[in-house]
């Protein structure tokens, strides 16, 4: 294919010669006229392993080009990728101007050019920026069909080359056919399964990444810094810890639903977070997740209070499916703010309901909800229709077929994922989606 690139910063250099190495031919386009001069003498303006190899093979074969002048690079590719900054503002909010200039620049010459485009963003930008960017094309572009994709790059400095060859996935943000099959020709020599959603998804994925990884690193330092107050090695626990591919290193509770509960997570937090300040260590990330969980509860509560009900029925009272553990389960405080708040309540939990509540378990029920026998009902059916709002607290499959037999227009709340898709039969809202 014929490519241009529109910044010849890090993640710009570094396709750019990936790309041509592949067998593309590639124009990179940067408004710095040294940088532009020291590519096309094939010297790197950065520093990445093997890339000055890769980058100067690619001159050399006259497969990469630098230049300045916008509307040439276009009239020589059928396909552009931005790759310009998105530096902070003084708020964080990130600048777009550099991006929406380029796009403006392509659609120009995309107008002189009068034959069919791709735009591709790969700049980090938040979500609804790629829909600016197609209506800002859409009035520059004079009626020529242009295809735009989002296409987010997960490239580490020092490891980029190996990162281009070997991604987890290749992810494309677009709704046109002929941007995705643009991309997908382009990304040919790769071996990575596509994964095409609709744009917003894939620029929310590139920000999340970023700060899941960012998460990742002040976790493992907090760990680090209260295991060494403890005399421990804390770099011995982390790798321990990541040896675990089945829950610590994995997808496991890494899917938006209820709060975390139950007889294990919060009081270990707690523990670990009492002991830190006995001994002055400051763990910031850490001492956040009780807030955050509470504020995640809380969320939940507004959302079934929101339409004021009086009945309210709530499925799930233990902390997760199969289990009657209640203990610091979150549906306990919903409940009891429920009550609080004048409602009447209605639980259906199997499971609760067979187990033969005893110990610390029961302990606790009793003391946040002194009477929850009484709130406990025996058919679903019943409970539903006789509720304003009808709260999923976790999956199991009652709920779902109680709900397969429920009238339609029930307002439903939905804490933990149990429609995968919104059921247009309810009123259906969901706490992260």
């Amino acid at each position: 294919m014929k490519v241009s690139i529109f910044g010849l910063g890090y993640v710009g250099v570094v396709t750019a010669a990936c790309l041509a190495r592949d067998g593309h031919e590639v124009s990179g386009v940067d408004v710095d006229p040294d940088k532009v001069e020291a590519i096309g003498a094939g010297l790197s303006p950065i520093v990445e392993p093997g890339l000055a190899d890769v980058l100067c093979d690619g001159v050399a074969a006259g497969r990469i080009r630098a230049t300045t002048d916008v509307e040439r690079a276009v009239q020589d590719s059928e396909i552009s990728l931005v790759s310009v900054g998105t530096p902070s503002g003084d708020r964080g909010a990130p600048y777009l101007g550099h991006v929406l200039k380029v796009v403006a620049e392509i659609g120009d010459a995309i107008a002189g050019k009068r034959t069919p485009h791709v735009i591709v963003l790969r700049s980090t930008v938040p979500p609804g920026t790629l829909a600016h960017c197609a209506d800002l094309v859409m009035k520059r572009a004079a009626g020529v069909p242009v295809g735009l994709a989002f296409n987010p790059e997960f490239l580490r400095e020092g490891s980029a080359i190996a990162d281009f060859d070997h991604p987890c996935y290749t992810v494309i943000g677009t709704d046109s056919e002929q941007a995705e099959a643009a991309v997908r020709r382009m990304y040919g020599a790769i071996q990575a399964p596509f994964l095409v959603v609709p744009p917003a998804v894939a620029e929310m994925v590139k920000y999340v990444a970023n700060c899941w990884h960012a998460a990742k690193i002040g976790f493992a330092n907090e760990v680090g810094r209260v295991a060494k107050a403890f005399g421990v090695d804390g770099r011995i626990v982390m790798d321990i810890i990541s040896q675990d591919v089945k829950l610590n290193v994995s997808s496991a509770y890494m899917k938006p639903g209820f709060a975390y509960g139950g007889s294990c997570l919060p009081k270990d937090v707690r523990a670990l977070l009492y002991y830190a300040q006995e001994m002055d260590v400051r763990l910031p990330l850490i001492a956040a997740l009780p807030t955050s969980n509470q504020v995640h509860v809380d969320v939940a509560c507004d959302l079934v209070l929101a339409t004021k009900p009086s009945r309210v029925t709530v499925f799930g009272l233990a902390f997760k499916s199969a289990t009657d553990d209640l203990r610091e389960s979150p549906a306990v405080p919903l409940v009891k703010r429920l009550l609080g708040e004048g409602c009447q309540v209605r639980i259906f939990s199997p499971d609760v309901n067979r187990a033969r509540l005893m110990g610390t378990n029961l302990a606790y029920i009793r003391e946040h909800i002194p009477h929850f026998e009484h709130l406990l009902v025996d058919d679903p059916d019943a409970a539903v229709r006789w509720a304003e709002v009808v709260v999923l607290a976790h999956p199991h499959p009652q709920f779902t077929q109680a709900l397969d037999r429920a009238p339609d227009g029930k307002r439903v709340v939905d804490l933990a994922g149990v429609f995968a898709k919104r059921p247009q039969r309810f009123d259906y809202d969901g706490i992260a989606w």
